[in-house]
């Protein structure tokens, strides 16, 4: 533990995809409002699971996101998500999968936080989210028109990890999933050790992209093994090039216990956000080409 006058951290993304051109700011913007919402928590001396959840929460706020609000449709025409947060102190575990009728899948994620279950599904994670007061909609809320009238391949995931002052790492995934996937799907995004993992001794990752080829080599797993010895960034990259066994593309973030970060991607585009007690301002990204340092 580093202590309250400890540093903090925290990287977020938009999820590993092709970014329109129109859709260029949108992906900025988002990630700038997500990042700003963070950083006031840890600024106050908050908890990284409270940073993670304010972040990523903003991005299921916005259509040009696949995550709670314009999440991807399924083969019904349906939005399913999924979500987790993960406490590195404690490795406590919140997740939900093929989840229906809410607003946002990462606050009933943390509502599972302390529950013994670590995983909850459909119908089930439903129930949950209604009997602990999750904030409930029509299904149909949650479709925007672009949606209905794309075909495109959406498998992006946004994600969120964060070192707090007290020396506490968390990680978080949301999804809407795979566009046209089979009703009851489940990526990487809610499996641990897959999509997304925290320890406060190693340190926290959030990963995005093509769901299945991520779990079958559990890349959160290998970067956490790889953090310490080879640095976040290329744990990651070492971690994601075995994507080629498999088919598809991926991104990921990653901070270590020292408050380190780190990202790579070889999806086209990966919309990244940082900031940190050292380096408050804003500094964002829509891919590893550019080099652009924003004002926050």
């Amino acid at each position: 533990m580093i202590g309250q006058t400890g540093r903090w951290a925290l990287i977020l993304h938009g999820g590993a995809k092709e970014i329109a051109p129109e859709e260029q700011e949108d992906n900025r913007a988002g990630c700038r409002q997500a990042l700003a919402a963070g950083t006031q928590v840890l600024e106050r001396g908050g908890s990284a699971i409270d940073a993670v959840e304010a972040s990523i929460r903003v991005l299921e706020a916005l259509p040009v996101f696949n995550a709670g609000l314009g999440s991807a449709l399924n083969s019904l025409g349906e939005v399913e998500m999924c979500a987790a947060l993960m406490d590195g102190n404690t490795l406590d575990i919140g997740a939900v999968g093929a989840l229906m009728g809410v607003r946002h899948p990462v606050s009933v994620a943390r509502k599972m936080l302390r529950e013994t279950p670590i995983l909850l599904v459909g119908g089930g994670a439903f129930m949950f989210a209604r009997d602990n007061h999750a904030e409930l909609c029509d299904p149909s809320a949650l479709i925007v028109e672009k949606r209905k009238e794309s075909l495109e391949a959406l498998h992006d995931t946004v994600g969120a990890v964060a070192l707090d002052s007290s020396g506490n790492i968390a990680a978080g995934t949301s999804t809407g999933g795979l566009t046209g996937a089979l009703k009851g799907r489940m990526g990487d995004s809610a499996m641990p050790g897959c999509g997304y993992y925290a320890d406060n001794s190693i340190g926290g990752v959030a990963l995005s992209g093509h769901g299945e080829g991520i779990a079958r080599i559990a890349a959160a797993a290998q970067i956490m093994a790889a953090i310490e010895r080879d640095g976040a960034e290329d744990a990651i990259a070492k971690a994601l090039s075995q994507m080629s066994r498999v088919g598809g593309d991926a991104g990921g973030i990653a901070i270590d216990k020292a408050g380190r970060t780190g990202w790579w991607h070889n999806s086209p585009s990966f919309a990244v956000a940082m900031a940190s007690s050292d380096s408050p301002e804003a500094n964002i990204w829509l891919n590893k080409q550019e080099d652009t340092k924003q004002d926050g």
